[in-house]
């Protein structure tokens, strides 16, 4: 059995078609198409891009689409391959209250010193020597304030 490159090369020629005229039938970029026909089919975007290539090459010189899609799928031999689940670590729910747990508790830490910042009284953090000129009334004790 032929290469399915090499199928759509003699479906075109057959026809009497160029590659331009196919590109421009399928809107399909001439470098695809040439390696589509070398049978490259590493070399384009993706499965689904390649997959929507064939078919619109096959409208365009008129072959079955679904019988080059089957050529294609024997040559490539493409396994269907369904996805596993990834499973989460069984103590990644822990770890994230965990997580939740210890940023409650810096939260908590760092609101308690705020309060008691901003609620301190205010009148014990002043200088002595401030605290005693307002409670002396112009008496003072301390030699530098002058007799």
């Amino acid at each position: 059995m032929e290469s399915i490159g090499r199928y759509l090369r003699h479906a075109r020629e057959t026809r009497a078609m160029s590659v331009e005229e196919v590109s421009r039938a399928t809107r399909i970029p001439v470098p695809s198409i040439e390696r589509i026909e070398a049978d490259h089919f590493d070399d384009l975007p993706g499965e689904v891009f390649v997959r929507g290539f064939l078919r619109a090459y096959a409208r365009a010189v008129s072959l079955p689409v679904e019988e080059v899609l089957a050529r294609y799928t024997a040559s490539r031999r493409v396994a269907v391959v369904t996805p596993l689940p990834i499973a989460s670590p069984a103590g990644g729910s822990q770890g994230k209250r965990f997580g939740v747990a210890m940023a409650f508790v810096l939260l908590l830490i760092l609101f308690t010193l705020a309060l008691s910042i901003v609620m301190r009284p205010r009148g014990h953090d002043m200088p002595p020597e401030l605290s005693q000129v307002g409670d002396s009334q112009g008496v003072s004790s301390s030699p530098m304030l002058g007799a």
